[in-house]
């Protein structure tokens, strides 16, 4: 085994408490902006740089089986780190650190509290997107050092990064994904490793099975039921459970699902919901808490009730998938083969965030040399100086600010 599968292996048997889970979590989801594929950066930068709860060879494992499943995948990633880190409790404790923070600020925005106005407000935000460049390029630089090891990972990522930049569809991050794996069992056969994460051991083939089924039950049980009973609180956590039960390609493919569910339906006009999703992309931490907006402004269930239903609803069905997938994903990687497209895979999410570190974030953060400078100096910060994400995004803030 290799070092780095050693290393993963010593941090999946350490355990912490809920409690510091939770403290770590909700730093994070103050200070996570970006979006997802920003997530993950900061993940790896704690996670595996600082803290060494698993290694290199682990995360991207996980990282992977998150992009490939529907939902909120830097949620899902953040969920399965506190699953190994101090179990069920743990998981939960990811998950509320770093959806809450969010969460609060768009219930808060849904009831009128305050939005963001003006030049000053406007380059804060700018600054933080060029944050998120410095992140994102950060975790590329990283993962590949690790899954884009000789000619054909290489080969594997750059095909990947080309697919999704010349094809635009959300299926298309699926496709790289399942060609990655088969690229992979045919040029990545090496001498198998023993699996270095623990899901295996935290997550049964019970729980697995009943966590499938609950998540079938309430994607077929809840449009029925809503029909029957005519209940808004139904018809309301139905809505957002459809929507985060579809989301395939990353949290932007959720736009077009719940403009449907709330629009279309005529719960909202299409004004608010466009500020809403739009105050989300502003929002540190997941775009999924776009949720507890919809919920409070919506008409089925309006105010805190609304909020919470939309919350939970559009998170648990991408979690209660992950739950499913995790006893099955450690027994499957075990082989040989498994592990050979595994790398192949790992080489295909590094293409995926490759492409995405092009576009959408430096093609729509940076406008021109002084960004690009901004954006490349927080990448060395971050990569040779190791100055701590929060101050990069301090930094780069405040840069933005003075840019305009």
């Amino acid at each position: 085994m290799g070092s780095d599968g050693v290393q993963g292996a010593e941090a999946a048997a350490i355990r912490g408490s809920p409690w510091e889970v939770l403290l770590v979590f909700l730093r994070l989801g103050l200070t996570s902006f970006g979006g997802p594929v920003a997530h993950i950066g900061y993940f790896r930068h704690e996670f595996v740089s600082r803290r060494r709860w698993l290694g290199e060879r682990a995360f991207a494992d996980l990282v992977a089986l998150c992009q490939f499943l529907p939902g909120p995948a830097s949620s899902q990633l953040g969920f399965s780190i506190g699953l190994l880190r101090a179990g069920y409790a743990g998981a939960l404790a990811a998950w509320t650190g770093f959806t809450l923070p969010s969460a609060v600020a768009m219930t808060l925005f849904a009831a009128g509290a305050g939005a963001l106005r003006g030049a000053p407000a406007a380059g804060l935000l700018h600054g933080l997107k060029l944050a998120a460049v410095a992140v994102v390029a950060q975790a590329v630089w990283g993962m590949a050092r690790s899954a884009c090891a000789g000619w054909a990972r290489a080969a594997i990522a750059v095909a990947a990064a080309a697919a999704i930049l010349l094809i635009a569809d959300p299926l298309t991050q699926i496709g790289v994904i399942v060609g990655g794996a088969l690229a992979g069992l045919v040029v990545c056969r090496e001498i198998a490793q023993a699996p270095v994460s623990g899901e295996a051991l935290l997550v049964s083939r019970r729980t697995g099975l009943i966590a499938g089924a609950a998540f079938l039950t309430l994607l077929v049980g809840l449009p029925v039921a809503a029909q029957i009973s005519r209940s808004p609180t139904l018809r309301l956590f139905q809505a957002v459970y459809h929507s985060g039960a579809l989301v395939f390609g990353g949290g932007h493919v959720v736009l077009p699902l719940l403009r449907q569910q709330f629009v279309d339906t005529g719960w909202m006009d299409n004004g608010t919901f466009l500020a809403g999703y739009g105050a989300a992309q502003a929002m540190p931490g997941p775009l999924f808490t776009v949720g507890a907006y919809l919920g409070f402004a919506g008409r089925p269930v309006p105010g805190p009730v609304g909020a919470a239903l939309g919350l939970v609803g559009l998170f648990l069905p991408g979690l209660l998938i992950l739950l499913a997938a995790l006893p099955f994903w450690a027994r499957l990687k075990a082989g040989a083969g498994a592990q050979a497209a595994m790398r192949g895979v790992n080489a295909a999410v590094v293409g995926l965030l490759a492409a995405t570190l092009y576009s959408p974030l430096w093609t729509t953060s940076v406008r021109g040399p002084a960004d690009a400078a901004v954006a490349l100096a927080g990448f060395g910060l971050l990569t040779f100086v190791r100055l701590p994400p929060i101050a990069v995004v301090t930094l780069c803030a405040g840069a933005g600010m003075l840019l305009g």
